[in-house]
């Protein structure tokens, strides 16, 4: 390779760099991408290691002639103090049969942080001034996008971690009701969104049934949906039917204007009075199944997402029985680009999930049979079934005469 200098090299140099490297927010896919442009015009083997745990420490990438990368090089510096700064690049040579490898190393730093190293080699001659000045500009360009790449994985990694800590701990159903539950991110461990599940003990062995989605994803859907929960039990724990708790908490989220919009869904859970009232704030409808397994969508009227102020919810009651399964569901777990939500509610109701199947092998089943592998969202499922109890074994609740509606 020949020196490449004047102006219109360079520029061309640097229009190419910035093309070709971080197109995404993907660590490793940047260090792939900062080698291979290297390859492509400047040396003859290009690789990046990585020093952050967080992206997967040690080299990310790798591209042309990988012996010549073969042998000791500079350490990895710890810090950006343990750096010369005078003269942050090493370079050495290394004797070989027919001509010597040129090596240099550069420490990818960002934000007072050093994210890595990028290691190049080329045969015969070394680097001139012009071919370090644009490897300096790509290492910079990509230290950038590293740095992005790395705070957004960090803060991906807090809203999942804040989530999964939410979700994984619901409240204690009543023992007369048994329920089952999973909570699936896109993608294993994509950008996390703000579904999530509740269940809330009330008076008189009844028990507050709440499946939520926040819009958006990321740390502030996470944050947002803490909240929508936190408002929800403080609410609940009046005891007010659950339409009124959807009109109370859309009117306190509403007075927060930095508050998402959520889509939630209310069932009270009566086992003694063998009664369900359900209460919609935009969200998609529960399924009902019969002991023989037969599945009903119920029409349960819909009122405006929380947080808009606009109010107008309703509630409608339905009989559950012994053998029934009730399913809560975000909509990860059925809607599906190009088509028609109909469809895929008839998918779910003609799962087979009969009466006697155990709750947690109904939700494995409803989300093989919705195939939640390839879902466009994150995913959060509750099922639930009446689980009769002696007399008594009442747990200190009143009884069923002069108990609240």
């Amino acid at each position: 390779m020949s020196e490449q200098g004047g102006p219109e090299s360079r520029l061309r140099a640097v229009e190419a760099a910035l093309e070709a490297i971080g197109t995404t927010s993907d660590a490793r896919q940047t260090c792939r991408e900062l080698a291979l442009f290297l390859v492509h015009g400047l040396c003859d083997a290009a690789a990046v290691d990585l020093a952050d745990p967080g992206a997967g420490a040690g080299r990310a990438a790798v591209a042309g002639a990988a012996e010549l990368l073969e042998g000791p090089a500079p350490d990895l510096p710890s810090s950006v103090r343990a750096l010369d700064q005078g003269h942050p690049l090493r370079a050495w040579t290394v004797p070989a049969a027919g001509a010597a490898v040129h090596l240099v190393a550069v420490p990818l730093i960002g934000r007072d942080e050093v994210h890595g190293r990028l290691v190049a080699a080329r045969r015969h001659a070394g680097f001139g001034d012009h071919e370090l000045a644009t490897l300096h500009f790509a290492v910079r360009l990509a230290s950038m996008h590293l740095g992005y790449a790395l705070r957004l994985a960090a803060m991906e990694e807090s809203a999942f971690e804040l989530q999964r800590a939410l979700v994984a701990e619901p409240g204690r159903p009543h023992p007369n009701l048994e329920i089952a539950s999973r909570y699936l991110p896109l993608g294993g461990r994509a950008v996390v969104g703000g579904d999530w599940f509740e269940t809330v003990r009330l008076h008189f062995g009844r028990t507050l049934l709440v499946v939520g989605d926040v819009m958006g994803h990321g740390l502030d859907a996470a944050v947002d949906m803490n909240a929508y929960r936190a408002v929800l039990r403080e609410i609940a724990s009046t005891d007010l039917a659950p339409h009124r708790v959807l009109r109370q908490m859309d009117a306190m989220s509403a007075a927060d204007e930095s508050r998402r919009p959520a889509t939630c869904l209310l069932v009270r859970v009566d086992p003694a009075r063998g009664t369900a009232v359900y209460a919609s704030a935009g969200h998609l409808p529960p399924v009902v199944f019969d002991r023989d397994g037969a599945g009903e969508v119920l029409d349960v009227p819909v009122g405006p997402p929380l947080g808009t102020g606009v109010g107008g919810y309703e509630a409608l009651a339905r009989p559950i029985a012994a053998g029934q399964t009730l399913l809560l569901y975000t909509d990860g777990l059925v809607e599906r680009r190009g088509e028609d939500m109909d469809v895929s509610l008839a998918r779910l109701t003609a799962l087979p999930v009969r009466g006697g199947t155990p709750l947690a092998e109904v939700v494995d089943a409803v989300c093989d049979g919705l195939d939640v592998r390839h879902a466009e969202d994150d995913v959060a499922v509750v099922a639930a079934r009446l689980h009769p109890r002696p007399p008594h074994h009442a747990d200190g609740d009143a009884g069923a005469a002069g108990r609240p509606g």
